[in-house]
């Protein structure tokens, strides 16, 4: 059985990524990209999170292309309107998002 070497419990009942995630700070903006297209940003995740993996769920619940670097993720489209509810399925707090 394998034991997190943060909490110390294991790694099944993990508590340590609920903890960061209810401590973000995130931010959704857009940004225009070349050739007029529009890009939802989403910064403000702190290490300890996996951003790969809630990249996917966002491209996946949104229907949408993008990808992640540098802790931040880039999604095709304007998004704003429904990536709060998302992320908040996901486990963050609504009011933690900008």
């Amino acid at each position: 059985m394998d034991i997190c070497p943060k909490c110390s419990l294991p790694k099944q009942a993990c508590v340590c990524e609920q903890i960061i995630k209810s401590s973000q700070r995130i931010k959704v903006a857009i940004e225009k990209k070349r050739y007029g297209k529009i890009a939802t940003m989403v910064t403000g995740f702190e290490s300890g999170i996996n951003v790969k993996k809630i990249a996917k769920a966002l491209k996946n619940e949104l229907a949408c292309g993008g990808t992640y670097k540098d802790n931040t993720i880039e999604l095709q489209g304007d998004h704003r309107k429904r990536i709060t509810d998302i992320l908040v399925k996901l486990g963050f707090d609504r009011d933690s998002i900008d």
